[in-house]
């Protein structure tokens, strides 16, 4: 029987409840989210309490075209003419939920639509838990739901941004691989073009993962380190990861690992194809994605439009886990490129 775990001022049966769920599969994860989400939205972290008027929210669920139900979520500024539209991809193991309620926020309320979703095994939509059989496919799933809102007729004519954050960076990448002229720009946080060596296992193990893989792709066997000790620099804000309950946080599974390795090793290959204008921000002490690789992306990047930040001492999670300076210090860097990229092209 698992642990219970303790959350400040939550209650031993609402404790034991999320401890003891099983989240290989979305119901669950679901009922989690919603028993918790009161206690999740109401921590001291800075993304959370920072308070934003006139943004409309809306969650929809809905099926896609392989026929899995998709959680998604949007961010309207609602007193405020629209600049552009800003498409998230989440991190691995994460959700569109929880820290990104408040990132979204944020940018919302300097006049962008954010819109988000849960990849299929992740966060609320349907499918195994933390389960990537294709990377491919996940991309398509992407693609077919940011193309979707695109083609609301309110949104013609307004310029659309693709936003990554680590694995999300990868995903981001690999839509404008497919799409190559329908983006306005990308901004990349810590993009997981290469996974850091600390990170991998050993050569000698991943012969054998990979053997394993191609008859147990769903077994949890992938050994790994704790990713949130190595993504957050501050130590309050990583022991709030635990809040943050329907994250995948077991053993990666095999498949998923063999194809996390793959497709980061197409897109180190592929580093000359991106064209698009680029903002690229990184933590120079990140030891989840390798910064030097960020490095990379920006000199080979055919696009002429490109920018790199570098933080200094800064962790991998740039967004979530350093101090309340730097993490609105990021955001503001973000928005005002996202503000130099729409100069003139604000809907009426």
């Amino acid at each position: 029987m698992a642990a219970v775990a303790r959350w400040e001022g939550v209650d031993e049966r609402l404790a034991k409840m999320v401890s003891e769920a099983n989240l290989d599969q979305a119901h669950e994860r679901r009922r989690i989210r919603e028993a918790f989400k009161d206690v999740q939205l109401g921590i001291d972290h800075c993304l959370l309490r920072a308070q934003y008027n006139g943004i409309k929210m809306e969650e929809s669920f809905y099926i896609n075209s392989r026929g899995l139900e998709i959680f998604s979520k949007s961010w309207l500024p609602e007193e405020s003419r629209l600049k552009a539209l800003v498409f998230f991809c989440h991190g691995y193991g994460d959700t569109c939920t929880f820290f990104f309620e408040g990132i979204a926020k944020k940018i919302a309320s300097a006049g962008y639509g954010v819109f988000a979703l849960d990849y299929p095994g992740f966060g609320l939509s349907e499918g195994l838990h933390g389960y990537i059989p294709s990377f491919d496919s996940l991309v398509n799933d992407v693609v077919e739901h940011f193309s979707k809102i695109k083609e609301n007729s309110e949104y013609h004519g307004i310029p659309s941004f693709l936003f990554g954050q680590s694995m999300g960076g990868a995903v981001a990448l690999k839509v404008h691989f497919k799409q190559p002229d329908a983006w306005d720009g990308a901004i990349l946080v810590a993009p997981m073009c290469k996974i850091a060596e600390d990170v991998i296992p050993p050569w000698p193990v991943q012969q054998i993962l990979i053997f394993m893989a191609k008859v147990l792709p769903k077994e949890k066997l992938v050994p790994q380190k704790d990713i949130a000790e190595m993504a957050f620099k501050d130590i309050i804000k990583r022991e709030q990861t635990s809040y943050n309950v329907i994250v995948y946080k077991d053993k990666p599974r095999l498949g998923t690992a063999l194809e996390l390795l793959r497709i980061t090793q197409e897109i180190e290959r592929r580093l000359e194809d991106v064209s698009l204008p680029l903002m690229i921000l990184h933590g120079e002490a990140d030891i989840v994605t390798d910064p030097s690789v960020s490095k990379a992306l920006y000199e080979k990047a055919r696009s002429s439009d490109k920018e790199l930040r570098l933080y200094k001492d800064a962790h991998h999670s740039l967004l979530e886990g350093e101090s309340d300076e730097m993490i609105f210090r990021v955001l503001d860097n973000i928005i005002s490129w996202l503000d130099k990229h729409c100069a003139g092209s604000v809907a009426s």
